[in-house]
């Protein structure tokens, strides 16, 4: 089954964690899919990638070059055009089915704002359909040193 990994954004934003995560994807010799919800979003993460640590994660965004060639691809669209072994969920987009595509990613991490009801809500939805389809899931939370720190 899929590790699935909740990660509960409170004290840091988005964009400060999420390339973080992409890095080390990355450097486990993983490649990724960053499904938004949004095309704003798909841009903005875009543009963040660009600049990260003065430097630039190698990436591009669904319809932009090959999609089959990207370590890290953007996207709003459902599937796994880039041969992902990470899919980052993020802004509210949605996970494949639990007991179909999603066990086509080794890993899934969805990141959900913790300052927002609506948020917090679908990713306990989300939480009780993954577990429910067999998969192995785990919350994670920052702790106030800012390290993320495996809950329960």
């Amino acid at each position: 089954m899929t590790e699935t990994l909740f990660y509960h954004l409170e004290r840091r934003t988005l964009d400060d964690v999420l390339p973080g995560l992409v890095e080390r994807t990355l450097e486990r010799g993983w490649r990724a899919l960053i499904r938004a919800e949004s095309a704003e979003r798909a841009d903005a993460i875009d543009t963040r990638l660009w600049t990260f640590h003065d430097g630039f994660l190698p990436h591009a965004q669904l319809g932009d070059g090959e999609a089959a060639r990207q370590p890290v691809l953007i996207t709003v669209e459902e599937g796994n055009p880039n041969k992902a072994d990470v899919l980052f969920l993020v802004g509210g987009a949605q996970p494949p089915a639990w007991d179909g595509a999603a066990k086509d990613f080794t890993r899934i991490v969805l990141m959900f704002d913790g300052h927002d009801p609506g948020a917090v809500e679908a990713a306990r939805g989300a939480w009780k359909d993954a577990k429910a389809a067999g998969h192995e899931a785990t919350y994670w939370k920052e702790s106030p040193a800012g390290k993320w720190e495996k809950q329960g």
